[in-house]
Parts: C-alpha cells; structure tokens; sequence
C-alpha cells in the first residue's frame, strides 16, 4: 500500500540521503524510490526548494563529457534534518500508540 508523502517528509527524506554522502539528483531519485515512488519531476523542485532555503548547496562536476550538477547538505541543513527525525520520530509514536493500541515503539 502506499500512503502520500507531504512535503515536509519529502524534505526530510531528501536531506537524509544528502546527509550520508554529496550526490547527484538521478541517484537520489533512486534512493528515496527505496521506500516511496517518486518522479526526477518531483525531485528536483524539491532540491531547488532545499538550495533556495539554504539547505544545500551544489557544484558542477564533469562525467562522462557532461556535467553532473551534486549536492551537498549545509549546516543550516543538518540542523533542519535533527528537526525532521524528531518530528518523524514523535508523528510515528503517535500512529503507532493509535494503530498497537498504546505501544510506541
């Protein structure tokens, strides 16, 4: 089954992965498809949203003849990303003590 994602969690998801490693936009589109189906047309309005906020920041590499545009995650976005697992984290108690009948894990 799949649930819609708002825009927060997608944010959240999409700094989570930055997080681990600079990437490009492709690669983290095939990441976050792990756990939920998304579009590069999703994407990358997503990444320039983050940019815009101060979340990421991108270089130009050059692969293949072409450039690959990678991001890489800011302090500011760090900072953001701990306020995203704490909500996730205090959303998903809450569903869980609804859906085990008060059993958080």
């Amino acid at each position: 089954m799949s649930y819609p994602i708002a825009s927060p969690l997608l944010d959240g998801i999409v700094l989570a992965v930055v997080d681990r490693e600079s990437t490009y936009g492709y690669r983290i589109t095939q990441e976050v498809r792990q756990v939920i189906e998304i579009s590069e047309s999703t994407l990358y309005p997503v990444l320039r949203r983050l940019l815009k906020d101060g979340y990421l920041t991108s270089y130009d590499e050059n692969y293949a003849g072409r450039n690959r545009r990678y991001y890489r995650i800011t302090e500011h976005g760090r900072a953001r990303l701990r306020q995203h697992c704490i909500d996730w984290q205090n959303y998903r108690n809450g569903i869980d003590r609804i859906f085990f009948g008060g059993q958080a894990s």
